[in-house]
Formats: C-alpha cells, structure tokens, sequence
C-alpha cells in the first residue's frame, strides 16, 4: 500500500485517492457491492445487539441485583458511554492501519468480551464488562462510514449507508427480542450470552466477505495532525449542527427504550417474552433508514430532518395513551422518526466532511452516543419522579431542539446564498 504524505493535508489519505479512484469504487450491481453491503450489515446487526444487549432485561437485572431502574440503566449508559469515549481513538487507529482491520479487532474483542458478561458477580463488575465493550464497539461506526465515503461512489453512498443503519435496528430488534424470550426461560445471563454467540457468528462472516480497500491509503497518527482535523470539523458550523441532531435524537430512543420495559411490566403486566418482542417495532427503522436516500432527494435534507422530528414527536405524544395498542404505534412512529433522522444526519456529515472522513463521522458518533447515554439515564431518572410522562417530556424536548438546531442551518443557508449573490 502506497505509504501517506507526511503534511498536514494527508489527515485522511483516501480523499486524495478517491478523487483520482472514482471508477475504482463500488455501485449497486458492480463487483463486490452485495458482499460489502451484507458483510457492513452483519458488522451494524453485531454492533446494535451487543451495545443493547442489557436494555430489554433491565428489570430482571433490577430483581437480580435489588437496585432501582436508574442503577440498573447504567448496564445501557456504560455500554453507550464506552462507545462515545473512545469512537474519536479509534477512528485515529481505522486512519493509520485500516478500516477493515480495526473493524475486525473491534468485533473480535467486543464478542470476547459478550461471552464473559453472562458471568458478571455484581451489578459493578456487569457495568465494567459493559464499559470495556462499548469503548471496543467504538472501532465499528466511524470505521464503517469512512470506509463507505472510500470505497462507493457518491450517488450511492446514503443508501450504502442507510443499509449499515439498518443493520443496526436489526441488531437492535433481534437481540432485544431474542433475549427477552430466552429470558423467561433461563433467566437473563443466559440470555445475554446467546446474543454473544450470535455475535461470534457475525463477526467471522463480515470478516470472510468484506472485500479488500482499495482507495485507504494510511494517515498520520501524530496527535497534532489528528487534533488538527478534530479543529477543523468543530469549526465548521453545519457539522456542529449536524452532530447535535444526532445526540438528541438518541436522547429521545436510549430514554424510550430503557424505561419502555418498566412500563409495559408494571401498567399492563406483559411478561418478559412479549417485552422482548415489542422492538419487532424496530423493523419499521429498518425500512425508514433504507429509504432515508428517497426521502432525501425529494424533500432535501433539512425537510427530511422535519419530517423525522415530526414524526418522532407525534409518537411520543400518542404513547402517553392508557391503551396499549396506541402505545405500541407511538413506539413505531417513534422508531421510524429517529432511524429517519439518523441515517439523514450520518450520511450528511460523510458528505459535508472534505477530508479526515474518520474523525469528522468519530465526532457524529462521539456526540450520537453520549445522547444515548444521556438519553438512558435521564429517561430513567425522569421515569421514577413522574412516570412515563416525564420520559415523554425529556424526548419531546430534545426533538424540539432538533428543530430550533434545523431551523437555525435554514437561516444561515439563505443568508449564505443572499451574501452569494450579493
């Protein structure tokens, strides 16, 4: 592999390759498209299952270890928390010694570390395990979309992208579902360790058919440079703006999916099994995150980023409804809100960033993640003072701010384009 440039403008090699590689890159229906798009998909369903393996049991692991929702919701915070501290790290490594190569190492101990989580003696140790498997997590998102800026062509690129986001609900749903019904059975620890296995099994298929980069080209990993591509993005106001729609609306799905369980144990009495199976719901992400390109070309970015919020924010409003079936449509139009305005707001910052793709799509991830934790946390806190209503209100705050933050990126675009023709 050709060996980078040692300046300041090889922060990410592959941005220089890939504008004299175009027709080197993947397209649907070109070679190894379908194997990258199965392979990226398999690595976000991993991802998704393992960082919220924890989320759908919280009140076994309550009963387990005799603490509140809150207490057991860090087993979530931790997970997420690891996640966004280290992103920005490992994105630094994906620069210098490949994507595929830290997305495999992050995978291998990530599972690792799913096998020994089963065994967790206490509630403190449990959260541990969890913290060191977010932060090895950490390897997969920003790798992920720096690999897909590097090797898709760009007309493809949201619906690359899209495609690794719906793995993520997959993983998500599958692994909510699949250990709420082992867990009636066996009880949560085994249940935690079937998603391991079935993470196991991901990891060695996304390493089998992922194919070989062929526009990375290695970076410098000297602090000054790295920093100096953090600075860079921090100062460029429509990725600001753009990594905090992220965080809040992962404020609004980690507040709603830590305490839903609580809810639907304590208001309906539904056993864990049917607990588990309410993220089936994750499905409709799958479809809005896939579809998230369409939506874009028709309303463009900023009216697809209301739509979500409007969509997010009517779900919201309707699951504070005493019926259960219209608690169970706020939950979908919940879902498909936010995996709307993610796959949105991600696949905008891959195009917005001009070089350094990692750290630019590390700071998204970073900033998505601490909403997720910060979400978990205060979703719980909000729930044990004023029930399901204060998670309400924590989400439609937050999707209120994805508003003003949206409205405040029109203003600037139409000020920009009147001192443009000015």
């Amino acid at each position: 592999m050709p060996a980078a440039d040692t300046g300041a403008s090889t922060i990410v090699g592959a941005d220089a390759t890939t504008q004299t590689s175009a027709d080197s890159r993947m397209t649907p229906g070109g070679p190894g498209y379908r194997r990258m798009s199965l392979a990226l998909f398999l690595a976000g369903v991993a991802t998704f299952a393992l960082l919220y393996s924890t989320q759908a049991l919280l009140p076994l692991v309550s009963r387990d270890f005799g603490v509140t929702a809150s207490a057991a919701s860090w087993t979530v915070s931790g997970a997420t928390g690891g996640l966004a501290l280290f992103v920005i790290p490992m994105s630094a490594l994906s620069e210098r010694f490949g994507r595929r190569t830290v997305m495999t190492a992050s995978l291998a101990v990530a599972v690792t570390v799913g096998l020994l989580v089963p065994f967790a003696p206490s509630l403190g140790a449990l959260i541990a395990l969890r913290a060191v498997q977010g932060a090895a997590l950490a390897g997969l998102p920003a790798s992920a979309t720096a690999y897909l800026a590097e090797e898709v062509g760009p007309k493809a690129l949201i619906t690359a992208i899209g495609l690794f986001v719906a793995g993520n609900s997959v993983g998500g749903m599958s692994g909510r579902v699949i250990t709420g019904w082992v867990a009636q059975e066996w009880g949560w620890r085994v249940s935690v360790g079937t998603i391991g296995v079935i993470a196991v099994g991901c990891a060695v298929a996304f390493r089998i058919l992922l194919p070989a980069p062929k526009n990375f080209r290695p970076g410098s990993l000297r602090p000054r440079v790295l920093a100096g591509a953090v600075r860079d993005h921090l100062a460029n106001p429509l990725l600001r703006r753009l990594y905090a729609i992220g965080a809040l609306f992962m404020t609004v799905l980690g507040g709603v999916y830590t305490v839903i369980g609580y809810r639907l144990t304590e208001q309906f009495g539904l056993p864990q099994g049917i607990i588990g199976s309410i993220f089936l719901v994750y499905l409709v992400g799958t479809v809005s995150a896939s579809t998230a390109g369409r939506l874009t070309a028709r309303l463009g970015r900023r009216g697809a980023l209301y739509l979500a919020a409007g969509t997010t924010t009517s779900g919201l409003l309707l699951s504070l409804a005493s019926s259960l079936p219209l608690v169970l449509l706020g939950l979908v139009l919940i879902t498909a809100g936010f995996f709307a305005g993610h796959a949105v707001a991600s696949s905008a910052v891959s195009h917005t960033a001009k070089h350094g793709r990692a750290q630019a799509s590390a700071l998204y991830q970073s900033a998505y993640y601490i909403g997720s934790s910060t979400g978990s946390t205060l979703g719980a806190v909000a729930f044990h003072a004023m029930a399901w209503a204060g998670t309400v209100g924590m989400g439609v705050l937050a999707v209120l701010g994805v508003v003003t933050i949206t409205l405040l990126g029109s203003r600037a675009a139409r000020a920009e384009r009147r001192l443009a023709t000015a």
